[in-house]
């Protein structure tokens, strides 16, 4: 190894030497693709993870302005996937045809939307009617611009090659984007406290919306995908839109040739749960770790470091176990990840509600597993578009459609999750114990409590349960052993 103390001839050359090949190890191509990950992940960690207690605990919004903002947003959150999608995939406009100068365009809007909730229109009374305006006008602008930059972003997944190992390699560097993405909710909660200091709070937002917004830009300039290499950029991307326009039997006809696989209904149908699963983790992590662990059993600079460790660690291991995604494939560690959910949720379930460290340790756990196997899912969609173009000829993969028509039956997951959740919740006293009750009634919150710890075991479980029985019929179990699909 070099010693950085060496400073002769031979050893600076053999520095430099070193230097150049760790360089020419790293992908240009996949290093551009990852950067909208790297921002993405930083401002969707802080946007799911504090949104829902923000307007609960802070704007103390109602719920019933809290279900209505819920119910917009499942409506909006389902029609633009498959909308921009669409758009994407047959627009000759170069702005929505060509997937990095949608990433380009799209970037900067996306930061700003990302920073509508933190700052309030006016000092919130409880239940105020402009509250309830706030959270619907945030979380439609943030989830459209998402939509439309990370859906081209997906498009980019597939198209930059066919190859498995190329798609591993994607995968790879995605992860680690995704890890120094996500430990923005680490610094997040010890910068503001987890949002205590709600000023700093506030800056540290708009730092990470600033340095996300570049790193999209980056892949808007700097990815290429297979399609443009070969030229096919103009007869590929708008070549089946051209001769159809934008018409309304256009999308159907493509959706209803995508609805057919029998792969495509099984994952849609295996991924709203996950979707589900993942919003329930993010969401109410801190919610059901505050009420259900005492404060003097784990320090609020402890209890950071959990809520970090829920985004930080699933990316981690998906890099370990890259070599075993290229071994065994996606589809067993897949499913191997929902029979340990509904494992660990029956252990905590016997173990009970007074087993403070193991259910900071569970809960940790569980968001993990969710978060890690959720970060595969990649892969079975761009074998399910591979087979979508091989089976209908096309001169061009309609990877936004997949990736969009797979969101419009998978997105309204994330707002039931938290309508459900907070609906429980809130029959068990949860309004009057975050909002401004003098002296609320003790045994209203051993209920409040009970409820809480059911939910974290026996949601997870129900959900591991249906996700493995919809998962095992899925039958791309082997594209791995294919160098080219």
């Amino acid at each position: 190894m070099y010693n950085y103390r060496d400073f002769s001839p031979l050893g600076k050359k053999k520095y430099y030497s070193e230097k150049m090949k760790f360089f020419s190890r790293i992908h240009p191509n996949a290093l551009a693709y990852s950067m909208t990950t790297l921002g993405a992940g930083m401002m969707n960690s802080i946007f799911n993870f504090y949104y829902v207690k923000l307007f609960l605990n802070k704007y103390k919004i109602s719920e019933a302005a809290f279900h209505q903002a819920q119910v917009v947003f499942m409506i909006w959150n389902a029609i633009n996937d498959p909308l921009f999608g669409y758009i994407q995939d047959n627009s000759k406009a170069p702005c929505c045809s060509r997937r990095q100068v949608s990433i380009l365009y799209g970037a900067p809007l996306y930061a700003l939307a990302f920073l509508l909730p933190w700052f309030p229109w006016k000092q919130y009374e409880e239940g105020d009617w402009l509250s309830g305006l706030h959270l619907i006008v945030a979380l439609c602008a943030f989830d459209g611009l998402l939509t439309f930059v990370l859906l081209a972003q997906c498009a980019l997944f597939a198209e930059i090659s066919t190859r498995h190992e190329s798609r591993l390699q994607l995968i790879k560097y995605n992860q680690v984007a995704t890890l120094l993405g996500s430990t923005s909710i680490l610094f997040c909660g010890l910068i503001s406290d987890n949002m205590d200091n709600f000023t700093y709070f506030q800056a540290f937002t708009v730092l990470v919306g600033a340095v996300a917004a570049a790193c999209m830009c980056y892949t808007g300039m700097y990815s290429t995908t297979q399609y443009e290499e070969k030229g096919a950029l103009t007869e590929g991307f708008a070549a089946e839109g051209a001769a159809s326009s934008l018409s309304l039997s256009s999308v159907i006809l493509l959706t209803k040739q995508i609805m057919t696989q029998r792969n495509f209904l099984l994952f849609v149908t295996m991924n709203f749960f996950q979707v589900f699963h993942l919003a329930f983790c993010n969401n109410f992590m801190m919610i059901f770790a505050d009420n259900l662990i005492p404060k003097d059993i784990l320090s609020s600079t402890i209890r950071s470091i959990m809520y970090g460790a829920g985004f930080i660690c699933p990316q981690c291991i998906v890099l370990i176990s890259h070599t075993l995604l290229r071994k065994v494939g996606y589809y067993k560690i897949i499913l191997f990840s929902f029979y340990l959910e509904g494992i660990a949720a029956a252990i905590m379930f016997v173990l009970g509600p007074e087993s403070y460290h193991l259910m900071a340790f569970y809960l940790t756990v569980n968001m993990v597993i969710v978060q890690a196997s959720f970060s595969l899912f990649n892969l079975p969609l761009a074998d399910i578009i591979d087979a979508d173009l091989k089976t209908h000829r096309r001169r061009s993969p309609l990877s936004s459609m997949v990736f969009g028509t797979n969101a419009l039956f998978t997105k309204p997951a994330q707002s039931l999750a938290p309508m459900f959740v907070v609906t429980i919740l809130n029959q068990f006293g949860y309004a009057n114990l975050s909002g401004n009750v003098a002296q609320p009634d003790p045994n209203l919150f051993l209920g409040l409590h009970d409820a809480m710890f059911y939910m974290i075991c026996l949601v997870p479980f129900c959900i591991a349960v249906i996700q493995i029985l919809t998962w095992t019929p899925f039958s791309i179990q082997n594209s791995h052993l294919t160098p080219v699909h």
